[in-house]
């Protein structure tokens, strides 16, 4: 059975809630694509690879079996099921908020990815969706790190996902997030703080640097919080990007000497820091994706969402 994701035909069907990936065959001196899957993309096991030609689960972008003796294609397009052995257990669970024929709005839990990528395929919110509700043509319009609790918005229809996306592409999207980070007595809130937020030389993290800001954030006092126990000052606050780069929130308020509670990458990046690992459950980062509103393209009503998480105190994040 083929798919079809945009303008891509897709051979295979999506199969316990998970498509099937993708990649272009490089050129090389392999005989075979089996050879080439194996030395090239040797992250995946040999034994694997053969596992998933044997069991007819690699074709090309016909839908035809790619056996183990076909000959080797450079710029073919190949489709494959990826698994996961051992993929660890993310131990909370989401809340589905809003269902309509258009979108889904989802309630997420701290540490679960919104999509597959490295140790988690099963344990996203976008697959956990597509098995729980049987949509398979679900996609997010929008994405929050995994870190970071709240709300998500997926597009169910591939006809009305692009004016979707347009509200996001073209900032028409009211976005607001929570977080308990240090207090800075010196910061004269509320501000906007504008800055170049581009990625680090370490894959993980983003940076600040000079020249023409594309990131923009608002920032407001919601509270000051009790001490904690280290002594130090926190405070609650609220946080209004009008712009999307990652980890924007996080780097700002590094920036500004107010790193958010739990944060395992800024301003330091935790050389034993595992995502996902049991401690991580424990500390979760103290950031919330606590309301999101616009006017919705198709229905043309005003729609507006809040979390119904909460986050901790700064005494008992700590």
């Amino acid at each position: 059975m083929k798919e079809r994701r945009g303008t891509l035909t897709v051979p295979l069907p999506t199969r316990n809630g998970v498509g099937p990936s993708r990649t272009c065959l490089p050129a090389g001196d392999w005989q075979t694509i089996a050879q080439c899957l194996i030395e090239h993309f040797s992250n995946t096991a040999a034994s694997e690879w053969m596992r998933r030609i044997g069991a007819a689960e690699v074709v090309d972008g016909a839908g035809t079996i790619v056996t183990s003796t076909r000959a080797h294609e450079p710029g073919a397009i190949i489709f494959y099921y990826r698994t996961i052995e051992d993929e660890p257990r993310i131990p909370f669970e989401e809340t589905v908020l809003f269902q309509d024929e258009h979108i889904i709005v989802a309630d997420k839990p701290h540490f679960l990815p919104v999509i597959p990528g490295g140790r988690f395929l099963q344990e996203t919110l976008l697959v956990r969706l597509k098995r729980r509700l049987g949509i398979d043509s679900l996609v997010p319009i929008h994405r929050i790190d995994g870190a970071t609790a709240g709300l998500v918005v997926f597009s169910v229809q591939e006809r009305t996902r692009g004016a979707y996306q347009a509200l996001f592409r073209e900032r028409a999207v009211e976005k607001h997030y929570e977080a308990i980070a240090l207090h800075n007595d010196a910061l004269r809130l509320p501000m906007v703080y504008e800055s170049r937020v581009v990625q680090d030389e370490h894959f993980m993290r983003m940076r600040e640097v000079a020249g023409e800001p594309n990131a923009r954030t608002t920032i407001a006092l919601i509270e000051k919080l009790e001490s904690a126990p280290s002594r130090r000052e926190f405070a609650r606050y609220l946080l209004s990007p009008t712009t999307g780069r990652k980890h924007q929130l996080r780097v700002q308020c590094a920036a500004l000497g107010i790193p958010i509670v739990n944060d395992p990458f800024y301003p330091v990046l935790r050389a034993r820091h595992q995502i996902g690992g049991v401690d991580d459950f424990a500390h979760p980062l103290q950031l919330l994706a606590r309301e999101i509103a616009f006017r919705d393209p198709i229905t043309l009503k005003e729609r507006r969402f809040k979390t119904l998480r909460t986050l901790v105190s700064a005494s008992a994040a700590l």
